[in-house]
């Protein structure tokens, strides 16, 4: 298929695994054209040209798990720290005097966070910031403890699948976990009205155009509020690190591919980009949030889940150079708490 409106069409309708993994190594620039102005298109009728600004607090390095991926993986020899929930709460109070409504918690899956550790957290930052919304992004747990969360006021719950093959999770994950319990928990959390995130890593060892098919079509099933992708950077510490980094090209041509295929999701332009230099680009290929880091000095190069990771400035810093980086791409930053269009949508019945 070489017509571009035609695959901008599919796109948009029904397309089969055939026809998204044939996409996936399509070199045909003018495709890539059609489905780019597509998405830029969709971005601007949607969200109106603005970049929704959030607060990252990486609040814990220990991770009990040990994916072949991830700097953090429990077999790594490195410097880990726990913040305390005063220290959270000072984290969010810069990054909300320096205008972000809308706060992620982010960690390694750290049992020391237990749920009433987790629950007091959370129930702190919504009486502190009523204004504000409270995103977790700390891995799988059982279903009570999501609900515990959503109860305490947690707003949304980001949750990477990774991939939606399982012989590929396999490869990327140790045994003991599994992509049917990873996926248990994705429904689980939209079950229980988080606004949920999933997503993928791009040029991850041993991926295929099919798996990205089935990333794509998986994440057409779930209909997720955000949708996080990024290109695969190795860590020199891990089992993976003599791997190439994933292609940023072809992780902001897959934004274009998610933002025509899911016009009200919110989808990050990611750091991950940004490490690779191309952050502004996922801005106009279809992104909509940026995540600037507002942690602890001390956590500086701490939280090294890949190699070239930019570190924390602080919160004044950080937005700063995040509203050079919108308005140099011709967007605006919006800071308000940035909530997904579909949950109105679903509230008031209409389609999504």
């Amino acid at each position: 298929m070489t017509d571009p409106e035609r695959v901008v069409e599919i796109l948009e309708g029904n397309p089969d695994r055939d026809f998204l993994a044939w996409l996936v190594s399509c070199r045909d620039g003018e495709v890539w054209r059609a489905v780019a102005k597509r998405a830029l298109d969709r971005t601007l009728e949607v969200f109106s040209g603005r970049i929704i600004v959030r607060g990252l607090v990486e609040f814990s390095s220990f991770c009990r798990n040990n994916c072949l991926y991830c700097g953090l993986r429990r077999d790594v020899r490195s410097e880990r720290y726990r913040l305390s929930p005063e220290e959270i709460l000072e984290a969010c109070h810069g990054a909300h005097a320096a205008g972000i409504r809308s706060f992620v918690l982010q960690s390694g899956e750290d049992p020391y966070y237990d749920g009433d550790r987790m629950t007091g957290i959370i129930s702190s930052l919504k009486s502190e910031f009523p204004d504000s919304a409270v995103t977790l992004s700390i891995g799988e747990k059982p279903f009570e403890e999501y609900a515990a969360y959503r109860r305490a006021g947690a707003d949304r719950f980001l949750l990477r699948h990774e991939t939606a093959d399982p012989v590929h999770y396999s490869r990327l994950h140790p045994p003991e976990m599994s992509l049917k319990n990873r996926i248990r928990c994705l429904f689980d959390l939209k079950r229980l009205g988080f606004q949920t995130g999933a997503g993928f890593m791009v040029g991850s060892p041993f991926q295929t155009p099919l798996c990205i098919a089935d990333d794509l079509l998986f994440l057409r099933g779930l209909r997720p509020h955000m949708i996080g992708i990024g290109p695969f950077i190795p860590q020199k510490d891990t089992p993976f690190s003599g791997f190439p980094p994933g292609d940023a090209g072809l992780s902001i041509r897959l934004l274009s591919v998610l933002r025509v295929m899911h016009p009200f999701a919110m989808i990050p332009s990611t750091t991950a980009l940004e490490a690779l230099g191309r952050r502004e680009d996922g801005f106009r290929a279809g992104g909509n949030v940026i995540m600037v880091n507002v942690s602890p000095g001390r956590t500086a190069g701490k939280y090294s889940i890949y190699d070239g990771k930019p570190r924390c400035s602080g919160a004044v810093e950080a937005v700063a150079g995040a509203v050079e980086k919108i308005t140099g791409a011709g967007f605006a930053p919006d800071f308000s708490a940035g909530h997904s269009p579909l949950t109105d949508l679903t509230e008031k019945g209409g389609k999504a």
